[in-house]
């Protein structure tokens, strides 16, 4: 654990990442049917603990539960505001079996809830209780992937406090299995034109209805490897022709973001800074070609 910025080539893990998509996802619908609607899908993600990833307090009628990944010693725990708990073992299993074990302990609960089963965001989606295609769990990569997002939520907290207009907290969305933070300019973007796979264009529409400036990490499957990212909607004019910090950052031409491959900020001797160093400036870059309120929109109070 003495590593906060752990290996984490995609190749040793995918098969893992593959699986843990799934179940992430199993989860965050979980929470996603029993919470009301908040903008830019703000209702929807998961977040960071100290030892995985939670979806919060989750409403049921006059009840409270909450689900959390325990990527320590590897549990998946349901607790209720009575008192009661379930838990399951995070190992090899298939993504069929993990959604009826969850399913299960949430009846024992007393706790009945009905889910979309296709996942979102993907290409040929398996629904859930037919999925025995991913099933590989590899604990030692899973706990690393948590440790980067962690310590990547850690450096995004710092930058989003250099913002006083909106700005979304910083989050774990499941469906494209990414961290992000997003900051927005007050200003109404033009109609985005949908086309995820697997998700409601309405969903994207509404997510995009003004102008944003996104950040996150991703751990690059379709890319080949985990990478931080950079991207402005409406994409403006001249944006991937500005040069950005640090030096092994750049624009993928065909992502339309900028890219900062995970390899050279753990390497880093100042991972931290590094990273900042890329938040900031290609939001800079961003905010200076879309016109923002720069000085409006910086926070200068306790600073």
């Amino acid at each position: 654990m003495s590593n906060y910025w752990p290996s984490l080539t995609l190749d040793a893990w995918q098969a893992t990442y593959a699986t843990l998509h799934m179940w992430t996802q199993i989860v965050g619908k979980v929470r996603l049917v029993q919470t009301p609607w908040i903008n830019h899908s703000w209702h929807v993600p998961l977040y960071l603990t100290a030892r995985g990833l939670t979806t919060g307090t989750i409403p049921y009628g006059s009840r409270v539960f909450q689900i959390d990944f325990d990527f320590i010693d590897h549990q998946l725990q349901i607790a209720t505001i009575e008192g009661q708990t379930q838990s399951l073992e995070l190992r090899p299993c298939s993504v069929a079996d993990f959604y009826q074990a969850l399913m299960a302990s949430l009846a024992a609960l007393d706790i009945n809830i009905k889910i979309n089963t296709t996942p979102n965001e993907v290409a040929d989606p398996i629904p859930f209780e037919q999925d025995d295609t991913h099933s590989a769990y590899d604990a030692e990569y899973a706990n690393r992937c948590w440790r980067v997002l962690l310590q990547s939520e850690r450096v995004f907290r710092e930058f989003r406090s250099y913002f006083s207009g909106k700005v979304s907290p910083v989050h774990f969305f499941w469906g494209s299995f990414d961290l992000a933070v997003t900051r927005f300019s007050g200003k109404s973007a033009p109609e985005h034109p949908g086309g995820v796979p697997n998700l409601p264009d309405a969903v994207a529409k509404e997510a995009y209805s003004q102008e944003v400036s996104s950040a996150g990490f991703w751990p690059g499957l379709g890319l080949g490897y985990p990478a931080f990212y950079s991207y402005a909607y409406p994409t403006p004019e001249g944006f991937g022709e500005v040069s950005v910090q640090p030096k092994a950052a750049f624009f993928h031409e065909s992502l339309g973001e900028f890219i900062l491959p995970y390899d050279s900020v753990c390497e880093a001797e100042e991972p931290e800074q590094m990273l900042l160093a890329f938040l900031q400036s290609t939001y800079e870059a961003a905010a200076s070609l879309a016109n923002w309120d720069q000085t409006a929109l910086r926070q200068t109070c306790f600073k």
